[in-house]
């Protein structure tokens, strides 16, 4: 069956997040697997280990406490999202795989402009000389994932100075546009769903631009 890749365009985060959530615990083992590109307005999200004091000045900014894995990291404008929702099981992938997967995207991505990105055992994500490039956290239900990754392609990155990103004080984050990599979503992300769905040895993709389709 094919995998359905749904470029969803801004999207708010919470309605988003709740549509994950029902469609991983409404899917059977006859439901396709989804990848959602999305693009959010400003929010921080804190994840099911996040400790309060990493939250440092959340503003005007709101907070969502989620249910992924992970401490608080922020999502805006010019950063790509890419939601898996797989049948983890099905597919007979263990989590640390589909990590992978997630991370080497991003490698690979980058690598397309001559970029050397890198990821760290102790610190999920994706790395370019020290500098985050991509968050990384995933939720397993009934055998299913959800969320996914955060690619920093062009945004307003002052934000993550009112949080310790991950839950590292001081970590610098990085746009792949200022490192010469992906300029836009755009351009980003067709090419990141095309690296990660060869890493998964996905050949059969439907595109499509809205979540009723």
């Amino acid at each position: 069956m094919p995998t359905i890749v749904r470029q969803l365009g801004k999207q708010e985060y919470t309605p988003t997040w709740q549509k994950m959530q029902s469609f991983t615990d409404s899917r059977t083992s006859e439901t396709p697997d989804e990848i959602w590109l999305i693009e959010h307005p400003p929010v921080f999200t804190q994840g099911q280990a996040g400790k309060a004091e990493h939250i440092l000045a959340a503003g005007d900014i709101p907070v969502v406490q989620v249910d992924r894995g992970g401490q608080v990291t922020y999502h805006g404008p010019g950063q790509q999202m890419m939601y898996t929702l797989i049948d983890v099981r099905r597919s007979k992938l263990g989590v640390r795989d589909l990590v992978s997967a997630l991370e080497n995207s991003i490698v690979n991505l980058v690598k397309d402009y001559g970029l050397v990105a890198y990821a760290k055992k102790d610190a999920p994500g994706v790395y370019v000389d020290d500098k985050k490039l991509c968050s990384v956290g995933l939720r397993i239900r009934k055998g299913c994932s959800f969320h996914g990754l955060a690619l920093n392609v062009n945004m307003d990155l002052s934000p993550f100075q009112r949080i310790n990103p991950c839950g590292y004080a001081g970590m610098e984050m990085v746009n792949s546009a200022v490192l010469g990599g992906p300029e836009s979503l755009q351009e980003a992300g067709p090419k990141l769903v095309d690296h990660f769905c060869k890493l998964l040895g996905i050949n059969d993709k439907e595109l499509r631009e809205k979540f009723d389709e």
